[in-house]
């Protein structure tokens, strides 16, 4: 599999995120700037100075928008850090790769917080609430990609009725940039993510099949339920982008369903996500490949049966800046199986 390092060589971002720099006249903000974020309205009296990025999606925009001295902690981390950002992420100071807490976010005397998920800020998070950061005078963003409503499906992730695309993240990268007055920084980004997700477009099966998508996270164990993505979240997107669709027809953003329902869905490509954490066995893709072309009944998925597995570094699997990468190697993968043009 192509790194991901190839992958952002090919891009080119360094060079369209100089170019754009040199050569736009930055748009400054002007303070006191209110940004709509999740149903609160929040005020900014000049550009933060102590950012923490709470999540791997928030981190790494704040890092792509060459914004690390702004930056005093980070936390949550699914994946490592994109190539590009290990050294600016090196003068980072990494709360935890996990859940970290409230004090610990405190202690670093933040004058913002950036939250990827509502597991990290939102009303049923363990880590803080939005209010307890307005208490202390910290302002806070939540992805606007993570927004969803829980009416239908009872879990913090929530469901999504309409499939994601690229414009929530653009808004994100866009509201970031003017919080910190860097827009030219921003609008450089959208630029390069616009151009590659147009490449992408140009994939389609080589027998013009419509080719269904499973795209497998994790699970605890091999008896245990797997978490998906969902129909309309990223995982969907990718699928999309690349001519297809999602073979889990729900509307839940990360759904779990055991293996029979899975095999019920005959996917003709499984898409494996590759975890740094560690958390669980099956957080590894050669793990989650051993066990789908062993099992007995797993083994007989068409997918499984015509070798159309392949890897995507998890963080892509969740609304992120990563999505695109994903994308652009599942494309990889899937032309040298013969299965894109």
């Amino acid at each position: 599999m192509t790194s991901l390092k190839s992958l952002l060589a090919a891009s080119g971002l360094c060079a369209t995120l100089g170019f754009f720099a040199a050569n736009q006249a930055q748009a400054a903000t002007q303070y006191p700037l209110t940004i709509e974020n999740c149903g609160a309205s929040v005020i900014f009296q000049k550009a933060p100075e102590r950012a923490v990025g709470l999540g791997q999606n928030s981190a790494e925009i704040l890092l792509l928008l060459d914004l690390e001295d702004k930056m005093v902690g980070t936390a949550f981390w699914p994946s490592r850090v994109l190539p590009q950002l290990e050294a600016a992420n090196a003068k980072v100071k990494l709360l935890t790769v996990e859940f970290p807490t409230f004090e610990s976010i405190l202690a670093q005397n933040p004058d913002f917080v950036a939250a990827a998920l509502p597991s990290l800020i939102g009303p049923t998070s363990k880590v803080a609430k939005r209010e307890d950061f307005d208490r202390v005078g910290v302002p806070s963003y939540i992805s606007p990609s993570t927004c969803l409503s829980t009416e239908k499906v009872k879990n913090e992730y929530g469901s999504r009725d309409t499939l994601w695309n690229m414009d929530l993240l653009y808004k994100e990268i866009d509201e970031l940039s003017q919080i910190f007055d860097v827009s030219d920084r921003g609008e450089a980004l959208i630029e390069d993510f616009k151009k590659r997700e147009a490449a992408l477009r140009s994939s389609v099966s080589k027998d013009g099949k419509k080719l269904s998508y499973v795209f497998w996270f994790s699970s605890q164990s091999p008896t245990a339920d797997a978490y998906l993505g969902g129909q309309n979240g990223a995982s969907g997107f990718i699928a999309d982008v690349l001519g297809g669709e999602s073979a889990i027809k729900t509307e839940a953003e990360w759904p779990t369903l055991g293996w029979e329902s899975i095999i019920a869905t005959n996917p003709d490509v499984i898409v494996v996500a590759n975890l740094d954490r560690n958390r669980w066995e099956l957080d590894k893709p050669e793990a989650k490949i051993k066990f789908l072309t062993t099992d007995p009944a797993v083994s007989q998925i068409p997918a499984v049966k015509n070798k159309a597995l392949v890897v995507m570094d998890g963080q892509a699997m969740n609304p992120t800046v990563r999505t695109i990468y994903g994308a652009e190697q599942v494309a990889e993968q899937l032309k040298a199986l013969g299965l894109l043009k």
